[in-house]
């Protein structure tokens, strides 16, 4: 496998200078990188040092970055989709990407986590390039060595994207923010938004024994608003399954996602111990694809 610093190489030409491209000025070559040594450059001298685990940060200079998730919601995530729990959504995803005939070029994930979804829709697109774009320096070493087809870039997906003008095939959005005009800006004219949204159902065997986070009801609605005016929906599906877990991935679950943020840990395992051990549960996700509009 190319090591996780030699992918940036191939990933270079989508990506441009954050520094460059914040309020909206371009500098000569218009925030174009390269590569120089163990850095990314641009023509203005701005400088970006690739880490050792392969990743490369391109928040602007001065921005008050954005942690994204902690280490410990990244390990939990890793061992929960390694055991193979979110196989099949991987697959329907990966199988959407793939029947959309698109052509070679790039996979942007915009709030990629670990990689895990990336790596399976680039399984299925084998001339394609993937960014793995994220604000979690834990998830960023991870998603480095997704696959070796994966460049993996710290930045803020409520900010600008350090990725270029209609530079993106694919851009895929998994469980994860959605800042609709920076997205629209990276996507080509007949390239492909994907997103994976939970349905209401979606974990409904453990949100009220486990106080988490529901699915708010205006969140289709928010998301049409959002989306609208930039892309046409084209198709839309739902991946459903029931799924037996045990008591350890049940943790690992509730820990990977935002629910996290206001659980306690005693307090949670407590809670998991009066469920049945292994507890089946609900998987509903949403899938639609959207085009650029005109």
């Amino acid at each position: 496998m190319l090591h996780p610093s030699g992918v940036l190489d191939s990933a270079i030409g989508f990506l441009r200078c954050p520094q460059c491209a914040c309020g909206g000025a371009q500098c000569a070559g218009g925030g174009a990188l390269t590569r120089a040594g163990e850095s990314l450059r641009c023509a203005a001298g701005h400088s970006f040092d690739i880490a050792r685990s392969g990743y490369v940060s391109l928040f602007p200079a001065g921005d008050r970055k954005n942690p994204g998730d902690t280490a410990a919601m990244v390990a939990a995530r890793h061992d929960f989709l390694t055991a193979g729990h979110f196989a099949g959504l991987s697959a329907a995803l990966a199988e959407t990407a793939a029947a959309a005939d698109l052509a070679t070029g790039c996979v942007a994930d915009v709030g990629a986590g670990t990689g895990y979804y990336l790596a399976a829709v680039l399984d299925r697109l084998p001339g394609h390039v993937g960014l793995a774009l994220d604000a979690s320096k834990s998830a960023l070493r991870l998603a480095a060595r997704a696959h070796d087809r994966v460049a993996a870039v710290g930045c803020d997906a409520w900010r600008q994207l350090p990725v270029g003008d209609q530079a993106v095939d694919l851009a895929l959005s998994v469980f994860a923010p959605r800042n609709a005009t920076e997205i629209a800006r990276i996507v080509r004219p007949g390239g492909l938004l994907l997103i994976g949204t939970p349905a209401a159902d979606h974990l409904s065997e453990l949100i009220g024994p486990l106080d988490m986070l529901t699915v708010d009801e205006a969140k289709d609605a928010r998301l049409a608003a959002k989306l609208g005016p930039h892309f046409e929906r084209e198709a839309a599906t739902e991946y459903r399954a029931t799924v037996p877990l045990d008591h350890r991935a049940v943790g690992l679950l509730v820990t990977m996602g935002p629910s996290s943020w206001h659980t306690e840990p005693g307090d949670l395992a407590a809670s998991i111990a009066g469920l049945p051990d292994p507890v089946r549960v609900t998987f509903a996700v949403r899938l639609a694809s959207y085009r650029p509009r005109a």
